[in-house]
């Protein structure tokens, strides 16, 4: 399959990938946008709002073709926001778990509430879906059919997309990088408990939001698993020379990564903290208008 943006991609029988022309460090060569089914299809994640891919979306349909719905794995700004426009344009229902605080535990709800706390980037706030999926529930359409899995960590709305023994992934599990978990938004904790939640599932192949096909989901998992436990290592090895800071603990262990992205690796490394303070590994100290810093307990 072709790693540049281009045209639509026939993956395999029934499934085609539109991937969208927004390539960063974050998103990698784009948004994958799939199409499943033929005549009366779905598509899944159309993408950030882009009258360009709109347009693509739906030059790529085959005379006749309808759109019957269209699914959103989470509502970050590269999967969501296309989804009301490509309804108005087609009709279809957009359907996803819910909006862009659904899915949030407890822990992360207080957390919102502090102004310390930072998060929200790339939340598609305005995000609204026409009809909510709880985890397990099998939507049917022409010839295909799809089966909900809640998966929260990278975003408490996040939902896979059992197709059979294929699952669409999202940004939960990708082939090229790990997920991005910032708190209040995303959930170390509840990210660890999907990971093992989607490899009981058995997928034979995943097809992600970015990146191309991971071809061995298990071998994937258990990567992206040991990995997260491995940072969370270094990160109590980090506190146990003295108190710190998130930023200041991801300048220490993320040393293979460019400086732009270690806003972002803080990011992780705070989602860790806050899952090991839920554990009573760590404790923070909190400092009235600063970023809060962390001790091993």
């Amino acid at each position: 399959m072709q790693d540049r943006i281009g045209g639509p991609v026939q993956l395999e029988p029934g499934l085609r990938l539109l991937r969208a022309p927004n390539p960063s460090p974050m998103t990698h060569t784009g948004t994958n946008t799939y199409i499943l089914g033929a005549g009366r299809v779905a598509v899944i994640d159309p993408g950030p709002d882009m009258a360009l891919h709109l347009a693509a979306i739906l030059a790529t349909l085959a005379k006749g073709e309808t759109v019957s719905h269209i699914f959103v794995t989470h509502s970050h700004l590269d999967h969501s926001p296309l989804a009301r426009g490509l309804a108005e344009a087609t009709g279809a229902p957009v359907l996803a778990f819910g909006d862009a605080r659904a899915g949030r535990s407890a822990r992360m709800s207080a957390l919102a509430l502090e102004e310390t706390v930072g998060g929200g980037e790339g939340i598609d706030h305005d995000f609204r879906p026409d009809e909510e999926l709880p985890d397990g529930t099998l939507v049917e359409g022409q010839g295909w059919s799809l089966r909900a899995i809640h998966t929260p960590g990278h975003l408490g709305n996040h939902l896979c997309f059992a197709w059979g023994d294929r699952v669409f992934s999202g940004d939960h599990v990708m082939g090229w990088a790990s997920s991005l978990v910032s708190p209040p938004d995303g959930d170390m904790g509840a990210y660890m408990e999907s990971l093992d939640k989607l490899a009981r599932h058995g997928a034979t192949r995943l097809y992600p939001g970015h990146g191309e096909p991971v071809e061995n989901p298990a071998g994937r998992i258990a990567f992206l698993a040991s990995h997260r436990r491995e940072r969370e290592a270094q990160i109590l090895a980090a506190l146990s020379e003295g108190q710190a800071d998130a930023a200041a603990i991801a300048r220490l262990i993320y040393t293979d990564i460019p400086p732009a992205l270690l806003g972002a690796a803080a990011r992780n490394v705070l989602a860790h903290l806050v899952d090991l303070e839920e554990r009573s590994l760590v404790a923070p100290h909190e400092r009235p208008g600063e970023t809060p810093v962390f001790r091993r307990i």
